[in-house]
């Protein structure tokens, strides 16, 4: 039997989650630890906790500085 064509195989409809940690954050916005841990703690900055590990998903980052800039804009 022929193998399924490679383009079968992709798996396009689940996208990929880039989780990001606390440091990563902290140097993408050039903020220390605890100005980010207030973004999470007021809920500005979306994230997700897995165990004790707390994780801020890329697009609630994006999503974060979009609507910093509008305000900015404003």
């Amino acid at each position: 039997m022929a193998s399924p064509p490679l383009a079968v195989l992709r798996t396009e409809a689940v996208p990929v989650l880039d989780l990001l940690t606390v440091p990563q954050v902290m140097a993408r916005l050039q903020l220390g630890r605890s100005a980010v841990y207030d973004l999470l703690r007021t809920g500005q900055l979306a994230s997700i906790t897995l165990g004790r590990a707390r994780r801020i998903p890329a697009h609630a980052l994006t999503d974060f500085i979009r609507t910093r800039m509008e305000q900015d804009a404003a």
